[in-house]
């Protein structure tokens, strides 16, 4: 369970993002890390029971750094305000397969899946299989299973055909994708919940048959 400690301490730090506040404040960023990573090897165990790609996949595989990279950006806080974990079976660094996401943030937490900004390859092999088979691709987006969680296919989109697709396609928008996102808002009180674990299971389910998709059109 994510507690109440964890949403505070990430609600000061987003205050006083800065070296010297967190270094005072290490044990209390030590228990939350340690909580969330309790919490995420529960629901990588869940996940588990529908896809068994993520069989062997620990918490510490999955859950991201808090300190930000900052060398590229303008923004030198360095800290993230968030606590995030990509379940897949690579582990947080695969780009090249899509999964599960839990972000843990005040007033802005969610639980996501899909391809972002997919490599060309594999975009162009999600395109394919949408193009060949948009009637399978559309009766997972558009099932009572996912419809519950999420509305509509999210991200990057180009305003004009992709190179090598008849503008006439009826799948035309899907195939202007250039990434393929399925994201669910939850607010603070439901992930302090004692039942978020087993909510966070539930849209992951509904979740997989859109992963899988994506994941057969990687080359």
């Amino acid at each position: 369970m994510i507690g109440k400690p964890t949403f505070q301490f990430l609600k000061e730090l987003k205050k006083n993002n800065d070296r010297d506040w967190f270094n005072a404040n290490k044990e209390k960023y030590q228990s939350a890390a340690a909580e969330f990573e309790d919490f995420v090897n529960v629901v990588i165990a869940s996940i588990t029971q529908f896809d068994k790609s993520i069989a062997g996949v620990s918490a510490r595989d999955c859950i991201f750094r808090i300190y930000r990279d900052v060398r590229f950006s303008k923004d030198k806080s360095p800290y993230k305000t968030h606590l995030g974990a990509w379940i897949v079976k690579g582990g947080r660094k695969s780009h090249a397969e899509a999964g599960y996401y839990i972000h843990v943030e005040p007033d802005g937490s969610i639980l996501a899946g899909g391809a972002h900004m997919p490599p060309p390859d594999w975009l162009r092999g999600i395109r394919n299989k949408i193009h060949s088979n948009g009637k399978e691709f559309k009766k997972i987006i558009g099932s009572a299973a996912f419809k519950k969680y999420f509305k509509e296919i999210e991200g990057e989109k180009l305003q004009r055909p992709p190179q090598g697709y008849d503008a006439s396609h009826p799948d035309i928008e899907l195939l202007k994708q250039k990434s393929y996102l399925a994201v669910y808002k939850v607010n603070d009180n439901a992930v302090m919940s004692g039942d978020f674990a087993k909510r966070c299971t539930e849209v992951f389910k509904a979740l997989y048959p859109f992963d899988e998709f994506l994941n057969q059109a990687m080359p």
